[in-house]
């Protein structure tokens, strides 16, 4: 309930090749400290663990195009190098 959207994106990995990596919005007001632990054990839960987010990055905005479809292109470009 505290997210207000998020992209899903591969990163490369030195190790595994690609690594999966979570860039969410959260809704206001901002829950910035506790949201990527409790995304991590929502995905735990309800995933196998090779689709689980290795990485969640919180962001302020997610690039869109003119009919509102997340570039996740562009995603990776602006912000796949943050450490999360």
């Amino acid at each position: 309930p505290a997210v207000a959207e998020a992209a899903v994106v591969g990163l490369p990995d030195p190790v595994w090749g690609e690594e999966v990596a979570a860039f969410v919005v959260a809704k206001p007001p901002p829950s910035i400290a506790p949201l990527p632990a409790a995304l991590a054990t929502f995905c735990r839960e309800r995933l196998a663990d090779y689709k689980c987010p290795r990485r969640v990055v919180l962001v302020d905005s997610l690039p869109k195009t003119a009919t509102g479809k997340v570039r996740k292109g562009e995603v990776v470009r602006l912000y796949g190098v943050v450490k999360g």
